[in-house]
């Protein structure tokens, strides 16, 4: 079998378009929202719902893709729906209307990721399966490059029209779309088992224990792994100019994008537990210098690490938990855990928030760092194969 089949590379393929579409309008979306009259305090709702809607509806749709026995029409409307809401976002200004297309740009991520990662997980061969999730993490990294990059262009020939920015976003992902419709799906099994949207919490509960020792230690360290906007934040207070910023973040990506499937591959060499070892120690070496150094080569070497912390961990934890977890469950498994790592995520944010209110950015993302080396710690000690 390939290591890197029909199914593998049409689905990384479709991530790169994806993500440059959504990439594109990242760096620009607190702008645009500013820029049409919305208060900070909105846009922090407005992130809060949508991300905890992505995150949350994650677990249903990863048990309802196991249950109906099918991955594939989850992943088309998944990704439809968030090919379609990029240039929808623009058509109304009214707080209703923004919140409402974000939210179902972000019901789109949820219903597509874990189903995805299924079929990226049954199309591995044996052995093989951090190399497949390092390859499409690879992609997914190039289009978000692609996409900061597009808008910076299109920003720098046309400054302030977000518009057409906006359209033109739907073009890398209607085309992802499509690619799509050139996948086919071997029939499973439907259940007559009904999922409830907080399915998740009773698959945690009854999984093997494996699988809780692994997606218990790796949610432990989610606590404290905050959201990236705390980095940027951090580099503008250094004083950088926003265009120097997006190109820390652009150097980032790139670094996870030529280490992803390297890494992936030697992940089923040496085993994933070594890699996101590996990956916690660049962890902490980015967040540390994050916090007490400011000039331009600090920054820019943190940045370097934390590219290597996100090549060393993200495709890695898939593929560990998918080794773990029953068979015929792995899109449950994984869609629990995402859902459960995205109110770790959002605790971790809350904290790092709060600390760096009361404290300062040293402190906030110090916290980030001691996390991630008591998660090194607790997978040195306690028997996580």
């Amino acid at each position: 079998m390939k290591v890197l089949n029909r199914t593998i590379v049409i689905l990384s393929f479709v991530s790169l378009g994806t993500d440059m579409a959504s990439e594109m309008l990242y760096p620009v979306m607190p702008v645009y929202l500013r820029h049409i009259g919305f208060s900070v305090f909105f846009i922090g709702i407005l992130e809060g719902i949508a991300e905890a809607t992505a995150g949350l509806s994650k677990g249903y749709f990863g048990n309802l893709s196991d249950l109906w026995g099918k991955r594939l029409p989850f992943v088309k409307l998944g990704y439809f729906l968030s090919a379609v809401t990029k240039p929808l976002m623009v058509l109304f200004q009214q707080a209703s209307w923004v919140l409402g297309v974000r939210t179902l740009d972000r019901l789109g991520k949820g219903m597509r990721t874990a189903p995805r990662d299924a079929m990226l997980s049954d199309a591995s061969a044996a052995g093989k399966k951090a190399t497949v999730f390092g390859f499409h993490r690879a992609m997914d990294t190039i289009g978000a490059i692609l996409g900061p990059v597009s808008a910076l262009i299109w920003l720098w020939f046309f400054p302030g029209d977000y518009l057409w920015l906006f359209l033109l976003a739907f073009i890398p992902g209607i085309i992802s779309v499509g690619l799509l419709w050139t996948l086919k799906e071997v029939p499973r099994v439907k259940s007559v088992k009904r999922a409830s949207f907080f399915s998740f919490v009773s698959f945690f509960r009854n999984s093997n224990p494996e699988f809780k020792r692994v997606a218990g230690t790796l949610l432990f360290f989610a606590i404290f792994n905050s959201s990236d906007v705390f980095l940027l934040l951090k580099m503008k207070d250094a004083g950088f100019a926003d265009h120097v910023v997006i190109g820390f973040y652009i150097f980032y990506n790139l670094i996870y994008a030529l280490a992803a499937y390297p890494l992936g591959k030697m992940a089923d060499r040496i085993s994933p537990k070594r890699l996101i070892m590996a990956g916690l120690f660049f962890f902490i070496l980015a967040y540390a210098g994050l916090g007490v150094f400011s000039s331009f080569p600090a920054i820019a070497a943190c940045m370097l690490a934390y590219g290597l912390f996100a090549a060393c961990t993200e495709g890695q934890v898939k593929a560990w938990l998918s080794e773990v977890c029953d068979k015929g469950k792995t899109a449950t498994a994984l869609g629990s855990f995402l859902s459960f790592q995205s109110i770790c995520l959002l605790i971790a944010s809350w904290v790092t928030g709060l600390l760096w209110w009361k404290f300062g950015a040293t402190v906030a993302l110090l916290y980030g760092a001691v996390g991630a080396l008591l998660t090194a710690l607790v997978l040195i000690r306690r028997k996580v194969s």
